[in-house]
């Protein structure tokens, strides 16, 4: 009589599933665990066994540098969707969270961020990215770091985080995907098949295996892409046999403007792929004749669909102030030569900020370029710059944090920025594990708001930190 009793308590166990909307052949449930607050993942990288403790180190919630986007402005909804990388807390083992999101431009809220995945790592290379397709589907990836356990996940509907589908578990590292009309997904990214290599996948859902394109491999590479109408194009340094990543250097520009069937320089030069050689074709300045290494932050377009290309130079890769100053710079194609210009200095490597090309001719760049209060340690105070006069001159036109207990970290340009939700990062303590807190400002940098650490309502306001220093 036992058996039988058992054997009606599991059925009894399976229509109660099946009633509450689990699908018990399904192993992804219909909705997905949200977390109580907005909490950034705190990740470190090289000890330097010096005072400044690490090459570099904080609140990485919004990093790389080489991942792109992190936020996506979806006017069907008037929301900005953005993903970011949690934590499970300071002290957990393995605590890196894949989250996602968004910001209602109607209602002012937030909800609580959905826990798409525990990534089982602390390595903060492996934060996710977004892309919106043209059925309005969220694609989120999870990326690897140099493994082959990089996951790209898919909304169950349109324009929710509720809810996420696993597509596949594919390699890749440093994923920029984008959404190209007439087209489908490109996807950019890095493998680690001879050092880090350059790929490309512009089958349309940029997934196949298959049909994976490489770009560059000589030597190693980090990459910037961006995409201009039809055009996709990306923007890459190298790492010599001599000081291999840490030695960074260069720049090299190709460009495809066939959905990545073929690829030229920016004057339109046929380019044989893959590059094999640091003398090539697409080398727009030799910064290792100059003796500087190079750090890539950010590329978008201006009205023509010339590339205009944010970066940063140093003198060396250790942290503190031998190797300054840190200069912002921009390189701009004007139709027959790249134009460099200065915009800023900084304190380290990788302070990390984005540059904006606007409609009515402003051009910005928003970064951590003033000191924060861990001086030379990465990232800093938030400064918004401003240029009237395309990128040749450069005025601070917005201090957008002051007195932070926390360097503030990697301000991220959203894709299609809303002039309410025009960058977005963290912050976190540059030289010891701390919390993150996660961080938007407006197009005018007029304010400054904190995503909430610690909800108590399904939706709540971000908080005006701005407001709270002027009182």
């Amino acid at each position: 009589m036992i058996q039988p009793a058992k054997h009606l308590r599991i059925g009894l166990f399976l229509i109660s599933l099946m009633l509450a909307g689990f699908a018990w052949t399904d192993s992804e449930p219909a909705s997905f665990p949200r977390a109580d607050g907005y909490r950034g993942i705190w990740y470190s990288n090289q000890p330097s066994k010096d005072k400044y403790i690490y090459k570099y180190s904080g609140g990485l919630g919004t990093y790389c540098a080489k991942h792109f986007p992190h936020a996506i402005y979806a006017p069907q909804v008037n929301k900005t969707f953005f993903v970011f990388g949690g934590t499970k807390g300071v002290d957990e083992k393995n605590p890196l969270l894949i989250m996602a999101s968004y910001y209602d431009h109607n209602t002012g809220l937030v909800p609580k961020p959905v826990i798409v995945m525990e990534k089982g790592t602390s390595d903060a290379h492996h934060n996710p990215v977004l892309c919106i397709d043209a059925d309005g589907m969220l694609w989120i990836f999870a990326s690897a770091h140099g493994g082959k356990d990089g996951f790209i996940w898919k909304s169950r509907k349109p324009f929710s985080i509720d809810s996420f589908e696993q597509i596949l578990k594919k390699e890749f590292t440093y994923p920029q995907p984008v959404f190209m009309e007439n087209f489908g997904i490109s996807l950019f990214f890095t493998k680690y098949t001879g050092g880090r290599e350059l790929y490309v996948n512009s089958s349309v859902d940029g997934f196949d295996p298959q049909k994976d394109v490489k770009l560059a491999g000589f030597g190693g590479h980090y990459q910037s892409s961006g995409s201009y109408g039809s055009k996709r194009a990306t923007i890459f340094n190298w790492h010599p046999p001599k000081g291999g990543l840490n030695a960074r250097t260069n720049l090299y520009y190709m460009e495809s403007n066939d959905f990545g069937q073929t690829w030229t320089t920016v004057d339109g030069k046929p380019l044989t792929l893959p590059l094999g050689s640091p003398q090539n074709d697409a080398l727009v300045r030799d910064y290792q004749k100059e003796g500087l290494l190079v750090y890539l932050k950010d590329l978008n377009f201006d009205e023509k669909g010339n590339p205009v290309f944010l970066h940063v130079v140093s003198r060396g890769y250790e942290s503190g102030p031998e190797n300054g100053p840190r200069l912002w710079m921009i390189a701009h194609w004007q139709g027959d030569r790249w134009e460099f210009k200065k915009v800023a200095a900084s304190d380290h490597n990788y302070d990390m900020g984005s540059i904006y090309i606007e409609d009515d001719g402003a051009w910005r760049v928003i970064g951590p370029t003033d000191p924060g209060p861990q001086a030379f340690g990465t990232g800093g105070e938030m400064v918004m710059w401003v240029s009237l006069d395309r990128g040749r001159s450069w005025k601070k036109e917005q201090q957008l944090t002051q007195d932070s207990p926390r360097n503030h970290t990697y301000a991220r340009r959203p894709l299609n920025a809303h002039p309410d939700f025009y960058a977005f990062w963290a912050d976190g303590d540059a030289f010891k594990p701390s919390e993150s807190q996660l961080y938007f400002t407006n197009r005018d940098g007029t304010n400054v708001w904190m995503l909430p650490v610690k909800m108590e309502e399904d939706f709540q306001k971000p908080v005006s930190v701005t407001l709270e220093k002027e009182q």
